[in-house]
């Protein structure tokens, strides 16, 4: 298993809590607004470990008991720029891609199961992630919205 939780941890938590039937990933981070030839690689790895390598760390600790009952539902929160590709968010764009991938990959090895695995492809909404992108970023991501306004949590 991936560092998420330890096989102790796992036993611990399904003891308290009993076991899980969903799982939401939705954690993540948009690291650096960069070009490529000018993004840190420390930043590339912390935004790939958690926006990508984390969704396969939850999965991975959940799915055996999902076999074994023969039933669970993961929805893992990717994003529009997944499919499209946001210039000056390489990572964040690759990393939501590779979510999109992996919950394909993961939904056909499961279905046999009565295991849903989808992912949402949410454009931006405006949330604390803001706080971690470039203005000009942010225009950028508005300028493709057509309505013309981000989604809120409201």
């Amino acid at each position: 298993t991936g560092p998420v939780a330890s096989p102790k941890g796992r036993q611990a938590s399904r003891a308290a809590h009993g076991p899980v039937d969903l799982l939401v990933n939705n954690a993540g981070i948009a690291g650096p607004s960069l070009p490529v030839q000018d993004y840190p690689p420390e930043d590339w790895r912390r935004v790939i470990e958690l926006d990508l390598n984390a969704v396969f760390y939850c999965a991975q600790a959940v799915v055996p008991e999902m076999i074994a009952r023969n039933y669970g539902r993961i929805v893992s929160i990717a994003s529009i720029a997944g499919k499209e590709g946001n210039p000056n968010a390489s990572a964040y764009s690759a990393a939501k891609a590779g979510v999109i991938a992996f919950t394909k990959s993961l939904g056909k090895e499961l279905a046999a199961h009565d295991i849903a695995v989808n992912c949402m492809t949410p454009a931006a909404a405006k949330t604390r992630i803001f706080d971690q992108i470039s203005q000009e970023h942010t225009d950028y991501m508005l300028s493709n919205i057509p309505r013309g306004h981000f989604a809120t949590v409201e």
